[in-house]
């Protein structure tokens, strides 16, 4: 919630994935506003995965008489293509079921951080290979978690700090290369991070799961067990 920003999100129910949940197609269906027909006509399967254009969802915002369901269609669109992106201009059918449960106050976050952590996890074991997760969120958490004036945290509390709005609003610096890039991460300390956001104020910290020193977090394709441990590598 404190990542996205969306007031009407409760923390307590997150994503998962039901046994009994309404098909691929309902949900498109349901979240577009168009008929079975529309739908089954645009979705494309490969191998195990079904899909649906980012073309075809592009097109139907440009011409939807709903402003609502233009809302809806777009936002889709992000969550697939910038949240969770899977398959290069798709929306894959995971994606579709948790938008439709954000409906229900579902809170995406645990699922964006258990997706994040499995690909950089992934990475560092190949020992390479692409991040696959939403650049855009772990940039924004670099400059709100990563930089500190004389080893102090210049953040404070306020209710109405934004890390994305601030993100948005800074300048960027097109003149920082991959190697110093590489180099700012091979030179952090644990120090250096400030690994709770100063502007957010917590009532509980969840960091186990009964007996195990760890806590389960539930991604799209696969759960991840988090752990601190997980973050310092």
């Amino acid at each position: 919630m404190a990542l996205l920003r969306c007031s009407r999100i409760q923390v307590d129910i997150i994503y998962s994935k039901a046994v009994n949940v309404p098909t691929f197609l309902r949900n498109l269906m349901n979240i577009t506003g168009m008929s079975e027909q529309w739908v089954t006509a645009r979705i494309k399967q490969k191998g195990d995965s079904r899909y649906i254009p980012w073309k075809n969802l592009k097109d139907l915002i440009l011409v939807h008489p709903d402003s609502r369901k233009k809302v809806d269609v777009f936002a889709l669109s992000i969550y697939g293509l910038v949240v969770f992106p899977k398959t290069l201009g798709h929306v894959d059918e995971a994606i579709i079921d948790l938008f439709d449960l954000l409906e229900k106050r579902v809170t995406p976050v645990p699922t964006i951080l258990a997706e994040t952590f499995r690909s950089l996890n992934a990475c560092r074991r190949a020992r390479e290979g692409r991040f696959i997760g939403c650049a855009q969120l772990l940039l924004a958490w670099f400059h709100s978690n990563f930089w500190k004036f004389n080893k102090v945290s210049y953040r404070v509390f306020s209710e109405s700090y934004s890390p994305l709005k601030e993100i948005i609003a800074t300048p960027r610096r097109d003149d920082i290369s991959k190697e110093k890039w590489m180099a700012i991460f091979q030179n952090l300390q644990e120090d250096d991070i400030e690994w709770r956001a100063l502007w957010l104020i917590l009532d509980e910290v969840l960091y186990r799961c009964g007996d195990f020193d760890w806590v389960p977090l539930l991604g799209i394709w696969r759960a991840v067990g988090y752990a601190p441990l997980l973050v310092l590598r």
